[in-house]
Protein backbone atom coordinates (compact mmCIF):
# COMPACT_ATOMS: atom_id res chain seq x y z
CA UNK A 1 0.00 0.00 0.00
CA UNK A 2 1.16 3.45 -0.84
CA UNK A 3 0.29 6.71 0.46
CA UNK A 4 0.29 10.08 -1.49
CA UNK A 5 3.05 12.37 -0.12
CA UNK A 6 -0.07 14.99 0.16
CA UNK A 7 -1.25 12.70 3.72
CA UNK A 8 2.27 12.48 4.80
CA UNK A 9 3.42 15.84 4.48
CA UNK A 10 1.25 17.22 6.46
CA UNK A 11 2.62 15.27 9.63
CA UNK A 12 5.67 17.67 10.28
CA UNK A 13 2.81 20.75 9.82
CA UNK A 14 0.68 19.43 12.73
CA UNK A 15 3.42 19.00 15.17
CA UNK A 16 4.81 22.03 14.10
CA UNK A 17 1.77 23.95 14.91
CA UNK A 18 0.21 21.92 17.93
CA UNK A 19 3.46 21.04 19.36
CA UNK A 20 6.10 23.40 18.28
CA UNK A 21 9.79 22.94 16.73
CA UNK A 22 11.12 21.12 19.72
CA UNK A 23 8.24 18.78 20.22
CA UNK A 24 9.06 18.83 16.02
CA UNK A 25 12.72 18.03 16.20
CA UNK A 26 12.06 15.27 18.74
CA UNK A 27 9.38 13.57 16.41
CA UNK A 28 12.30 13.75 13.69
CA UNK A 29 14.77 12.18 15.98
CA UNK A 30 12.14 9.31 16.96
CA UNK A 31 11.22 8.10 13.57
CA UNK A 32 13.21 5.07 12.03
CA UNK A 33 16.43 5.69 9.88
CA UNK A 34 14.19 5.48 6.60
CA UNK A 35 11.47 7.61 7.70
CA UNK A 36 13.58 10.34 9.07
CA UNK A 37 15.42 10.64 5.93
CA UNK A 38 12.82 10.95 4.04
CA UNK A 39 11.25 13.67 5.85
CA UNK A 40 14.51 15.34 6.21
CA UNK A 41 14.90 15.46 2.52
CA UNK A 42 11.18 16.98 2.04
CA UNK A 43 8.06 14.89 1.32
CA UNK A 44 6.94 15.93 -2.33
CA UNK A 45 2.82 16.05 -2.55
CA UNK A 46 2.71 14.27 -5.66
CA UNK A 47 5.04 10.94 -5.05
CA UNK A 48 3.56 7.97 -3.42
CA UNK A 49 5.00 6.53 -0.39
CA UNK A 50 4.84 3.17 1.68
CA UNK A 51 2.05 3.49 3.63
CA UNK A 52 3.53 1.36 6.74
CA UNK A 53 7.22 2.59 6.75
CA UNK A 54 6.11 6.74 6.22
CA UNK A 55 2.47 7.39 7.57
CA UNK A 56 1.66 4.83 9.95
CA UNK A 57 4.71 4.55 11.79
CA UNK A 58 5.14 7.55 12.33
CA UNK A 59 1.33 8.82 13.18
CA UNK A 60 1.45 5.74 15.96
CA UNK A 61 4.88 7.89 17.02
CA UNK A 62 3.32 10.68 16.97
CA UNK A 63 0.83 9.07 18.94
CA UNK A 64 3.43 8.21 21.80
CA UNK A 65 5.05 11.10 22.10
CA UNK A 66 1.66 13.72 22.36
CA UNK A 67 -1.29 11.64 23.21
CA UNK A 68 -0.15 9.27 26.33
CA UNK A 69 0.19 6.24 23.42
CA UNK A 70 -3.48 7.26 22.44
CA UNK A 71 -4.33 6.49 18.87
CA UNK A 72 -6.94 9.22 18.61
CA UNK A 73 -4.58 11.52 18.63
CA UNK A 74 -4.85 10.41 14.69
CA UNK A 75 -8.06 11.75 15.06
CA UNK A 76 -6.55 15.51 15.22
CA UNK A 77 -4.30 14.32 12.71
CA UNK A 78 -7.31 13.82 9.83
CA UNK A 79 -8.74 16.98 11.26
CA UNK A 80 -5.76 19.07 10.66
CA UNK A 81 -5.12 17.20 7.54
CA UNK A 82 -8.50 18.08 5.99
CA UNK A 83 -8.48 21.91 6.91
CA UNK A 84 -4.68 22.22 5.10
CA UNK A 85 -6.55 20.40 2.15
CA UNK A 86 -9.66 22.29 2.00
CA UNK A 87 -7.61 25.65 2.77
CA UNK A 88 -7.81 28.17 -0.10
CA UNK A 89 -10.02 27.96 -3.16
CA UNK A 90 -10.73 24.52 -2.70
CA UNK A 91 -12.37 25.50 0.82
CA UNK A 92 -14.68 28.32 -1.00
CA UNK A 93 -15.86 25.26 -2.91
CA UNK A 94 -16.70 22.96 -0.42
CA UNK A 95 -18.18 25.71 1.93
CA UNK A 96 -20.73 26.91 -0.97
CA UNK A 97 -21.81 23.39 -1.62
CA UNK A 98 -23.65 21.38 0.69
CA UNK A 99 -22.11 18.35 2.61
CA UNK A 100 -24.27 15.54 0.61
CA UNK A 101 -21.92 16.97 -2.28
CA UNK A 102 -18.78 16.09 -0.69
CA UNK A 103 -20.61 13.13 0.39
CA UNK A 104 -21.51 11.74 -2.98
CA UNK A 105 -17.56 12.39 -4.17
CA UNK A 106 -15.83 10.47 -1.20
CA UNK A 107 -15.00 7.37 -3.56
CA UNK A 108 -12.87 9.72 -5.56
CA UNK A 109 -11.80 11.34 -2.48
CA UNK A 110 -10.09 8.41 -0.59
CA UNK A 111 -7.99 6.58 -3.81
CA UNK A 112 -6.59 10.55 -4.05
CA UNK A 113 -4.48 9.82 -0.71
CA UNK A 114 -4.25 5.84 -0.65
CA UNK A 115 -3.41 2.72 -3.08
CA UNK A 116 -5.18 0.70 -4.01
CA UNK A 117 -8.06 1.83 -2.01
CA UNK A 118 -11.42 2.00 -2.94
CA UNK A 119 -14.99 3.89 -0.94
CA UNK A 120 -18.35 3.60 -1.82
CA UNK A 121 -21.69 5.53 -0.41
CA UNK A 122 -23.87 2.49 0.69
CA UNK A 123 -26.52 5.00 2.47
CA UNK A 124 -27.93 8.22 1.64
CA UNK A 125 -30.41 9.98 3.32
CA UNK A 126 -31.10 13.31 4.57
CA UNK A 127 -28.85 13.68 7.57
CA UNK A 128 -27.26 10.31 7.76
CA UNK A 129 -24.98 8.51 5.38
CA UNK A 130 -23.07 5.17 5.27
CA UNK A 131 -19.79 5.24 3.50
CA UNK A 132 -17.78 1.96 2.98
CA UNK A 133 -14.01 1.36 2.54
CA UNK A 134 -14.46 -1.88 0.54
CA UNK A 135 -10.56 -2.39 -0.59
CA UNK A 136 -7.09 -1.28 1.59
CA UNK A 137 -5.27 -4.01 2.19
CA UNK A 138 -3.20 -2.76 5.21
CA UNK A 139 -5.75 -0.54 6.73
CA UNK A 140 -4.81 0.43 10.34
CA UNK A 141 -6.42 1.57 13.48
CA UNK A 142 -4.48 4.70 12.93
CA UNK A 143 -5.55 5.41 9.60
CA UNK A 144 -9.43 4.64 10.13
CA UNK A 145 -9.57 7.72 12.77
CA UNK A 146 -7.26 10.17 10.57
CA UNK A 147 -9.94 9.07 7.62
CA UNK A 148 -12.67 9.43 10.83
CA UNK A 149 -10.79 12.89 11.45
CA UNK A 150 -10.73 14.31 8.12
CA UNK A 151 -14.55 13.00 7.10
CA UNK A 152 -15.52 15.35 10.34
CA UNK A 153 -13.38 18.45 9.45
CA UNK A 154 -14.38 17.90 5.95
CA UNK A 155 -18.52 17.58 6.61
CA UNK A 156 -17.97 20.97 9.10
CA UNK A 157 -16.18 22.79 6.22
CA UNK A 158 -18.78 22.26 4.16
CA UNK A 159 -21.48 23.56 6.88
CA UNK A 160 -22.59 20.24 8.17
CA UNK A 161 -22.64 20.03 12.28
CA UNK A 162 -21.65 16.50 13.04
CA UNK A 163 -24.10 14.28 15.40
CA UNK A 164 -22.45 10.96 15.19
CA UNK A 165 -19.39 9.34 13.39
CA UNK A 166 -18.85 5.64 14.37
CA UNK A 167 -17.10 2.95 12.97
CA UNK A 168 -19.11 -0.15 13.35
CA UNK A 169 -17.23 -2.46 10.88
CA UNK A 170 -13.36 -1.86 10.32
CA UNK A 171 -11.35 -4.10 8.16
CA UNK A 172 -8.86 -3.92 11.38
CA UNK A 173 -11.35 -5.57 13.27
CA UNK A 174 -11.40 -8.40 10.73
CA UNK A 175 -14.94 -7.20 9.00
CA UNK A 176 -14.63 -7.40 5.34
CA UNK A 177 -15.40 -3.91 5.25
CA UNK A 178 -15.16 -0.42 7.18
CA UNK A 179 -17.75 1.49 7.61
CA UNK A 180 -17.67 5.33 8.66
CA UNK A 181 -21.34 6.16 9.44
CA UNK A 182 -22.34 9.47 9.82
CA UNK A 183 -25.08 11.51 11.25
CA UNK A 184 -25.36 15.29 10.68
CA UNK A 185 -27.24 18.10 10.27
Amino acid sequence: MEAKGTALEVLPKFILTRFGRESLDKWMRSLPRQARQEYDEGILSFRWYPLKTLLVDPTLILCELFYGGDVEGALDVGRFSAEYALKGIYKLFVRVRSPEFLIKRARNILPTYYRPSAMEVVEMSSGRCTLRVTDFEEMNEVIELRIKGWMEKALEISGGRILDLSIPKSLTKNDPYTDFVVTYK
